[in-house]
């Protein structure tokens, strides 16, 4: 590790303590049972509170480390995330219609359902921005499941971006970080059939050959979605 590689692991650290809407715990880390109450002590088996104890004080120390590093390059990808977004809807912008090719060309719609890339068009990818920065913001605010397709699959971007700087700066991180923060910010998710080559149907009976504007519907009546998302037209404000 060189001294950029040193820089960056500093300033994902100092990070951590922003990614205010995910606690350690939800990132894998153990807790240890002299740091919590004793309420929270009566959900483990005590041997499960033994092992716990027993983990050594420089074990312990490093995965504490790695916990926040993981915290902090979740915080950072978010920003480098929306800012992506936004140099994609410029190409965009520069194209006459959207193609396979051009979006394979992208930052991040290229990290979509490829099948679909002919629909991410400067409509959707607004559309997608809105939802990211919503999705983003319960980083910090506090976690709630994705409310829609979209948002499921701005959550698959996001950890995309975050393998993207980690293997850059071969970051030390927790070991499967990327499947236990799926679990928990993915849970049950619908949108993986989105990736199949041919489609089928996703978990709950969602078909996978939906089309994109079905994306940003909401998952039912408790699933929350940005209006500008799933309004399906904007209302002119012009003078007529």
């Amino acid at each position: 590790m060189d001294a950029d590689d040193d820089d960056i692991t500093d300033e994902l650290l100092a990070d951590a303590g922003k990614l205010t809407g995910l606690g350690l715990e939800l990132l894998g880390l153990d807790p240890h049972p002299d740091d919590m109450t004793p309420e929270q002590r009566l959900q483990f088996d005590p041997e499960d509170l033994e092992e716990m104890a027993a983990v050594p004080p420089e074990e312990r120390q490093k995965a504490v480390r790695q916990t926040r590093l993981l915290a902090g390059l979740l915080w950072n990808s978010s920003s480098v995330l929306i800012d992506q977004l936004f140099r994609d809807l410029e190409t965009l912008g520069r194209l006459n219609a959207p193609s396979p090719s051009a979006i394979a060309g992208t930052s991040v719609l290229s990290s979509l359902p490829p099948r679909f890339a002919s629909d991410y068009d400067s409509r959707f990818t607004q559309k997608f921005i809105v939802v990211a920065s919503d999705v983003t913001a319960a980083l910090v605010r506090g976690w709630i499941a994705p409310g829609c397709l979209a948002a499921e699959l701005v959550v698959r971007c996001l950890l995309d971006q975050a393998e993207i700087t980690e293997d850059i700066y071969e970051l030390d991180l927790p070991e499967d970080w990327r499947a236990q923060v799926e679990e928990v910010l993915l849970e049950d998710a619908e949108s993986a059939s989105l990736y199949a080559e041919s489609p089928g149907t996703a978990a709950h009976g969602t078909p996978a050959e939906l089309g994109v504007g079905h994306w940003f519907e909401p998952f039912g009546a408790g699933a929350a979605v940005p209006p500008y998302a799933c309004s399906p037209r904007r209302l002119s404000t012009g003078a007529s």
